[in-house]
């Protein structure tokens, strides 16, 4: 006889971070001088809108001189926690400095949206930014972020034919893959996610389009859930015609993974932008 999972306990990240809570001003500090020094420089974009909630909206930060292309960045928070672009503007910094102009849009959370609501949006957030940037798109993500990139390149796909022809990298980084174990969870009081969403939303349960190239990232020091759906999509959608990679970054835990994005030499921001 097994013991049964704390299937709350699995998915709690931030009590067993060292400092856990002090993250999300960290975030917002850091993400405010990017902002205020991009905007100074005339590079922000701000608010624009690509749906008709006051959450349908994102930045857009442009580079100076020659543009390589467009880097997408979609933050998590289990698709309800009150987030939004204005917190994860600094990660914006590596793939910037690189030439990539770099979009983070906010969306409508759970419960006023269902999850496959939200995948809807960031398909219309990308659709709107790939209008106004040209070039090759890179998509990266964090968490339930990591999960709605990934949708972005499964067959089912919200995004229009040519903007997926686009698409030269998708990295979910500490991704939801398998959402059928929220179903198990406190939090699903929120998310109202059923059987049947839950398995039609989980890039893990779907086939990938042909020819993605993907690297699913975690940290190696993250809860052993994430650890194991990161290795789970990795593992099933390497049996399609696809590119598919994953890492688990040493001592990295579910809040400093990101941080990678910051710098444009990192391995992560390297990865992405397929340097």
């Amino acid at each position: 006889m097994t013991n049964a999972i704390d299937w709350d306990d699995a998915y709690s990240n931030f009590s067993y971070i060292p400092d856990g809570a002090t993250y999300p001003d960290k975030w917002r500090r850091e993400a405010g001088k990017f902002r205020e020094d991009m905007d100074g420089k005339g590079l922000l974009k701000a608010d624009i809108a690509y749906g008709p909630d006051e959450r349908n909206r994102l930045d857009l930060f442009m580079p100076w001189g020659d543009l390589k292309g467009l880097m997408v960045f979609i933050h998590g928070g289990y698709w309800k926690e009150d987030f939004d672009k204005s917190v994860w503007s600094h990660l914006a910094k590596g793939a910037h400095t690189r030439g990539f102009a770099v979009a983070i849009p906010s969306y409508v959370l759970c419960p006023k949206a269902r999850i496959s609501d939200i995948t809807v949006q960031i398909g219309l957030a990308i659709a709107k930014v790939a209008e106004e940037v040209s070039g090759p798109i890179h998509l990266t993500g964090h968490s339930a972020g990591g999960h709605l990139v990934a949708r972005m390149v499964s067959a089912t796909s919200p995004l229009p034919h040519a903007i997926r022809q686009r698409v030269r990298k998708t990295v979910p980084i500490s991704a939801l893959t398998d959402l059928r174990p929220l179903l198990k969870t406190k939090m699903n009081e929120t998310l109202h996610l059923d059987a049947i969403e839950a398995r039609l939303e989980s890039p893990a349960l779907l086939e990938p389009q042909d020819g993605i190239d993907l690297t699913a990232w975690v940290g190696a020091a993250e809860r052993p859930e994430f650890v194991r759906q990161n290795a789970l999509l990795a593992n099933i959608w390497s049996g399609f015609d696809c590119n598919i990679n994953a890492v688990e970054e040493p001592e990295k835990h579910h809040a400093n993974i990101i941080e990678g994005l910051t710098e444009a030499d990192h391995p992560l921001t390297r990865t992405l932008l397929g340097l």
